[in-house]
């Protein structure tokens, strides 16, 4: 598949995506966390953009806002192809601490870690075990491409510079 034969869409935090074809899938990641899903035999997958681990609250209508409603939009999608989570190749991104220079260790700043936990408790809750890949945590951004077609995702990060002082000259 050339680089040119593709439509690209770009998820927004709390956006997802689940289809196939010739679709290349993107986004930009600080804490938020991206969970991306493929069927290689199906040829088939999707992708999530989670801001918060859970609203905590039932909801009338999924919200991919919160990991396990994004989860749980994964899991229709699954059941809408008859396919089961363990027949898919999952990838794992982001959940960088964006506030690492300031305030580390502050009760309540650690969203990015907090979503990768949520990730992990719901592959393992749902059944997915073939993991391919995680490139989570640290102090940076990242964009993240994902390919529908065959699977292939790339990650490029942008670790955050450290906080420096400038003294007058």
């Amino acid at each position: 598949m050339s680089a040119h034969n593709h439509l690209e869409i770009f998820l927004n935090p709390g956006e997802f995506y689940f289809g196939s074809g010739h679709l290349r899938l993107s986004t930009l990641l600080g804490s938020c966390v991206s969970i991306t899903l493929w069927h290689p035999l199906r040829r088939v997958g999707g992708m999530c953009h989670y801001m918060l681990d859970s609203r905590g609250v039932y909801p009338d209508t999924y919200d991919g806002k919160y990991a396990d409603e994004a989860m749980a939009m994964f899991l229709a999608e699954i059941r809408k192809y008859k396919t089961h989570p363990s027949e898919y190749q999952v990838k794992v991104f982001g959940g960088s601490n964006m506030l690492a220079a300031n305030k580390p260790k502050e009760a309540g700043l650690e969203i990015g870690a907090r979503n990768v936990e949520a990730a992990d408790y719901l592959l393992i809750q749902y059944g997915f075990k073939d993991i391919r890949a995680r490139h989570v945590g640290g102090s940076g951004h990242r964009r993240l491409l994902f390919d529908l077609w065959n699977g292939d995702a790339w990650v490029k990060y942008h670790a955050s510079a450290p906080s420096c002082t400038i003294v007058g000259t």
